[in-house]
């Protein structure tokens, strides 16, 4: 992962209603929701929801489907493991934590 996509990642994770969202989404996996669902369970207002998930899908951290009427949101998964990846590479200075180490707290 580039640091200019973690850098977008992370700048869209770091509000607490976009943070919701994703979390909402990867919960549902990859059914995903449909975004009048996702306002419903967090209580978001449609107009506002509609711009944290532009900013979700700027930042690919979702994907979207067109379903009928209904476009249906998703946790970018891959995406996710690529942050988490790229946020964890370096852990332990390369050496694998052995598990109730002091290292591995860190881990």
């Amino acid at each position: 992962m580039q640091t200019k996509d973690v850098l977008a990642a992370l700048s869209a994770l770091a509000q607490e209603s976009r943070l919701a969202v994703f979390r909402l989404l990867v919960q549902a996996g990859p059914a995903g929701l449909a975004a009048s669902r996702i306002a419903e369970e967090l209580d978001i207002a449609p107009s506002s929801l509609s711009f944290h998930l532009k900013e979700l899908t700027h930042a690919k951290l979702l994907t979207s489907k067109q379903e009928g009427r209904f476009v249906i949101y998703s946790a970018d998964i891959p995406t996710m493991n690529g942050l988490i990846g790229f946020l964890t590479e370096n852990c332990c200075g390369g050496v694998p934590c052995s598990p109730g180490s002091d290292q591995a707290k860190l881990c």
